[in-house]
C-alpha cells in the first residue's frame, strides 16, 4: 500500500502545478502592449520627421525627390527673405491665439450652460458635437455659402436691419467680401476655426465641470457668493487642467493645419492670408520645391513643441497645488 502511494504520481508541493506560459509573464505582454504605439511613433511620426530634415537640408525637387546634394541652410534662409513667410507666419500666430482667446471665452460659458439642467438640454448637446462630427469638406460648403461674395446670407441680415449698403455703418457696397479682404479673410478663419474646434474643448471641460461637488457651489451660495466670484473662486480654479488641456489641443490642431484656408480664403487675396502649413503645402507641392517646402513645415517644430511644453508644465503645477 505504501509502495502503491509512493508510485500514485503525486506532485510534490515545491513543483508548479503547470508550465508559465509566454502570455502569463509581465514583461512579455508589456512589450506586445507597446508596440503598437512604438511602431506607429517610428513610422509616422520620427521617420517622416527625421525625413523632413533631410529634405530641408537638400535641393530635392518634387522631379526629382532624391536627397543628393546637401546645401546647408541656404533653403531656411530662402524661404525667410520672401515676403509671403512674414505674412505666413503673422496669420498663423494671428489666428491661433484669437482663436485661442475666443474659444476659451466660449468654452467656459457654454460649459457653465450645459452644467444646468433646462429644457431641450439635449438638443442643445446633439447641436453642440455636430461641427465637430461633420466632415469638413461639408462644413467648408457651407461656410463658402455663408461667406459668398454675392448671395452670402449674412450680408442680407446686415442689408435687412440697416448696417450694409449706401449711408450705412459698414460701407456703401452691398457685399463685404468677405474672403477677398484681408483682415475679412483671416476673422472668417478664425470664426471658422472655433465653430470647428468648440465642441471638442467643451466635451474635455465638461466632464471636469460636472465632478466638481454641488456641495462647493451650495456652500458658496450660503456665504452670499455671487456667480462670478464663485467661477473665479471655485470653478475656473477646479478646471485649470482641463482648460490647460483643451487650449493645447486647441494650439496644437489650429497652428498646423491648414485645411480651413486652403478651402475657403486659399491665401488670398495674394498671400495675405497664408499661414505656414498651406505655404508649405503650396512652394513644396504645387511649386515643386521640396526642399523649401520642407524647410516652411519645420518653422512650425518649435512652435508646437515650446507651446506642448509650456501647457503640460502648467498643468503639472496646477495639479501639484
Amino acid at each position: 500500500m505504501a509502495g502503491g502511494n509512493a508510485g500514485g504520481g503525486h506532485r510534490s508541493p515545491s513543483e508548479p502545478s503547470e508550465r508559465i506560459g509566454i502570455a502569463d509573464r509581465d514583461g512579455v505582454v508589456g512589450v506586445i502592449m507597446l508596440a503598437p504605439a512604438v511602431i506607429y511613433v517610428l513610422a509616422l511620426v520620427a521617420i517622416p520627421f527625421l525625413l523632413a530634415i533631410a529634405l530641408s537640408l537638400s535641393d530635392a525637387t518634387v522631379g526629382n525627390p532624391g536627397i543628393h546634394h546637401f546645401v546647408g541652410l541656404a533653403n531656411f534662409i530662402s524661404v525667410v527673405r520672401e515676403a509671403a513667410f512674414v505674412f505666413a507666419l503673422r496669420n498663423s500666430i494671428i489666428i491661433t491665439a484669437a482663436t485661442l482667446v475666443l474659444l476659451t471665452i466660449l468654452t467656459i460659458l457654454q460649459v457653465e450652460l450645459l452644467a444646468r439642467n433646462f429644457t431641450g438640454k439635449r438638443i442643445a448637446e446633439i447641436l453642440l458635437i455636430l461641427p465637430w462630427a461633420m466632415p469638413v469638406a461639408l462644413a467648408a460648403v457651407g461656410w463658402l455659402w455663408l461667406l459668398d461674395s454675392e448671395f452670402s446670407p449674412i450680408d442680407w441680415i446686415l442689408r435687412a436691419v440697416g448696417l450694409l449698403g449706401p449711408g450705412t455703418p459698414l460701407g456703401p457696397a452691398n457685399n463685404l467680401y468677405y474672403l477677398g479682404r484681408e483682415w475679412l479673410g483671416i476673422g472668417a478663419v478664425v470664426v471658422i476655426n472655433v465653430w470647428r474646434t468648440l465642441p471638442l474643448s467643451t466635451i474635455i471641460v465638461l466632464a471636469g465641470r460636472t465632478a466638481i461637488p454641488n456641495e462647493l457651489f451650495e456652500q458658496a451660495e450660503l456665504d452670499g457668493a455671487g456667480y462670478f466670484r464663485t467661477l473665479l473662486q471655485i470653478t475656473l480654479p477646479a478646471l485649470g487642467t482641463l482648460l490647460i488641456v483643451a487650449i493645447l489641443f486647441t494650439v496644437l490642431v489650429i497652428f498646423g493645419d491648414m485645411t480651413v484656408v486652403a478651402l475657403t480664403t486659399r491665401g488670398g487675396p495674394g498671400y495675405t492670408t497664408e499661414i505656414l502649413p498651406y505655404w508649405a503645402y503650396l512652394k513644396g507641392i504645387q511649386g515643386g520645391a521640396l526642399s523649401q517646402g520642407a524647410a516652411i513645415a519645420l518653422f512650425l517644430f518649435p512652435v508646437l513643441l515650446a507651446a506642448s511644453i509650456l501647457a503640460l508644465r502648467m498643468a503639472y503645477r496646477s495639479e501639484g497645488q
